[in-house]
């Protein structure tokens, strides 16, 4: 998109009926950082165990056994984590706001106080001061909610747990099940080795990418650059479990 038809859509999403129609609609809560997080652990750890197979000198079946073990267990495991943290998440803000329930009711002259100097801190000053935190601490609900962002930073957008969880398990198994296509192609098939291992390096590589480029859209990164840090960490884990396939290797036998 060129800069002028960039201006041209920033222009029209800035007209006094835009602005009020997205502030109205409220804060959507965003779950990429869990599709990003479970699709790159699943693809890494999912090739990371393949690799470490292939170094260790285990057959394509090993291989199938131990990469669907750690696509359902790992996935489940990871998910059930985010899930739980994002759980603690919303915990932490429902005691914070309990706190600030109690502040407001046994200290109002203290918390007032407190917007005063938070606010005073932002530049306001005299009777615009005065005027800003009368407005606050006239309307209970946006004086806790002004004291949870101002004073504890925290987030007042919720995000489900569930749906956290969720996204996280199937981003993990979804992109996660990638490395592992070929050894099933071949188990059905019955394709020779070599390039059923090359192509399952391939099909990674372009996951790493891919998963890099698409969380480009919505940072301030590059797709190339975030496309590049993605595959370059998930090689290096890749790396590092062949090696150790390899160098362990000599003990399979016992």
């Amino acid at each position: 998109m060129d800069s002028d038809s960039e201006h041209r859509k920033l222009h029209a999403e800035h007209t006094p009926e835009a602005v009020a129609e997205r502030l109205s609609a409220g804060h959507v809560p965003s779950y990429l950082r869990d599709f990003v997080y479970g699709g790159i652990d699943g693809c890494v750890t999912t090739f990371a165990i393949v690799a470490g197979a292939i170094g260790a000198g285990f057959s394509s079946g090993v291989i199938l056994i131990l990469g669907f073990a750690n696509l359902l267990a790992d996935g489940f495991s990871m998910a059930v984590s985010n899930y739980l943290a994002t759980k603690a998440e919303g915990q932490l803000l429902h005691r914070a706001r309990m706190e600030e329930e109690t502040h407001v009711d046994v200290v109002p002259e203290g918390e007032r106080e407190e917007i005063r100097r938070i606010f005073e801190q932002k530049g306001f000053e005299g009777e615009l001061l005065d005027k800003v935190v009368d407005v606050i601490t006239a309307d209970r609900t946006l004086w806790i909610d002004t004291m949870l962002r101002e004073e504890r930073g925290l987030s007042l957008v919720q995000v489900s747990p569930w749906k956290a969880g969720w996204v996280t398990f199937v981003a993990f198994s979804a992109i996660g099940l990638i490395p592992i296509l070929p050894f099933v192609a071949q188990y059905i098939m019955s394709l020779p080795n070599s390039p059923v291992r090359a192509t399952s390096l391939i099909l990674t590589a372009v996951s790493f990418f891919a998963v890099g480029a698409m969380k480009s859209r919505y940072v301030a990164e590059s797709w190339q650059r975030a496309g590049t840090e993605t595959l370059l960490m998930g090689s290096v884990a890749a790396a590092l479990a062949y090696i150790v396939g390899l160098l362990l290797r000599s003990f399979i036998a016992v």
